[in-house]
């Protein structure tokens, strides 16, 4: 299929995502900030109702003891608790299913995800497979789902993913790697906690990929054909508490004030992916995680600047403006010159976090399926200020080599 006949379709479908996002606008959870609110969420689950709880973790957070506070907190207000640590990096149908079959052998009448993105991402396919009936595979695309989710809950440890507010859920084939992702706005919790407590032992590398994984949220939502005026405060909001606060996240992870700004930022950069969707960073980023196992924030953090470049002339005067309000640019600046700036900023920003902008690893044979891949899941869904060709998408992988 030619590069124009593409677009074509793409415009046509992302016309009708439009209008559905417009008449099923995604919920919102409760939401809880400060330190020690991982323990005040465990009361509100308590008055919800709940009997017997599936937690989905990671095995290392478990063994850190990370959990244990919690389960305890949740057994003194009456509430049931068993235990899934399977959730790995990028989790597969698999590690799902297994989660899932847990869950129902243990009679839990709702789930909450403690840890990253990917044990967020397992317990909301978790629990809206289980309400539904339905394989986690049944469920990929957009809006599989009849019935609402069994009632889930969220406490992150990172600060990036912001998938304790998003519509949206991947999970990867396990044979193929490759991601299938999951839209629905019956995968949003009831409540979350954004405890920076929780998030201090974070390492550093850790720290800076989910901080740019964040990042790369609030950039793709203001650069968004649907943007709107909510969007773009939320988004704007998220870029600059970001840039303020990343780099001393990162250097010092037990300063609580930087840890809970991140939290916020990476949650209100979910708020305005959620009305907007996402664009060609994730596109190509995910197919970087399937073929070279490269992590997801650092692989949004790789693309993010090649997708800077090539957006500059379709959005110079969304990211002047952009840069307004991160306080990059204070006084008169052209739109040119502003957004000269504000790449150089988010350039400089990872260089700060020592970000290697290269995937020495990547080859050229593989240049098709990951153009096709990512064109797959950004056509037609993602509402980009500009549609790439083939000979675009080249060129910024031949470059991700040098």
């Amino acid at each position: 299929m030619s590069d124009i006949t593409t677009r074509v379709k793409a415009k046509a479908q992302l016309a009708a995502i439009k209008v559905i996002m417009r008449v099923m606008p995604a919920p919102r959870p409760l939401v809880l900030v400060g330190a020690d609110s991982s323990l005040q969420l465990c009361a509100t689950i308590a008055q919800l109702g709940v009997k017997r709880v599936l937690v989905v973790t990671d095995a290392v957070l478990y063994q850190l003891g990370v959990i244990q506070p919690i389960e305890t907190e949740l057994q003194q207000h009456g509430i049931n608790t068993t235990i899934y640590s399977g959730v790995t990096p990028d989790p597969t149908f698999s590690v799902v299913e297994a989660g899932l079959v847990l869950l129902k052998s243990s009679g839990c009448d709702s789930v909450l995800a403690i840890g990253g993105g990917s044990a967020i991402d397992a317990a909301k396919v978790i629990a809206l497979s289980a309400s539904n009936q339905k394989t986690p595979q049944q469920l990929v695309g957009i809006l599989k789902a009849r019935k609402a989710s069994l009632p889930l809950f969220v406490i992150p440890t990172t600060a990036g993913t912001g998938s304790e507010v998003s519509a949206g859920a991947v999970v990867s084939d396990d044979q193929t790697h490759q991601k299938g992702l999951v839209l629905d706005t019956k995968l949003v919790p009831l409540a979350t906690a954004l405890d920076p407590v929780i998030m201090q032992g974070m390492p550093k590398s850790v720290t800076a990929d989910t901080g740019l994984d964040a990042l790369t949220h609030a950039l793709e939502a203001w650069m968004s054909e649907f943007a709107s005026s909510e969007s773009d405060f939320y988004a704007g909001a998220a870029v600059r508490l970001i840039f303020e606060n990343l780099p001393t996240a990162w250097a010092d992870g037990r300063n609580l004030a930087a840890r809970e700004a991140m939290a916020l930022a990476s949650h209100y950069a979910g708020l305005a992916m959620n009305q907007t969707a996402l664009g060609y960073i994730h596109a190509i980023a995910h197919q970087l995680g399937a073929y070279y196992g490269v992590p997801h924030g650092r692989a949004n953090s790789i693309v993010m600047p090649h997708i800077l470049e090539f957006n500059r002339q379709a959005s110079e005067k969304r990211l002047a403006l952009l840069a307004e309000r991160a306080g990059v640019v204070i006084g008169h600046f052209s739109s040119a010159q502003a957004t000269d700036l504000f790449i150089q900023r988010v350039k400089s920003l990872l260089h700060e976090l020592e970000i290697d902008s290269r995937i020495p690893r990547i080859d050229s044979k593989d240049f098709p399926a990951i153009i096709k891949g990512a064109f797959a899941e950004a056509h037609g869904i993602y509402a980009v200020p500009k549609y790439m060709t083939t000979l675009d998408a080249e060129k910024i992988l031949h470059a991700l080599k040098s």
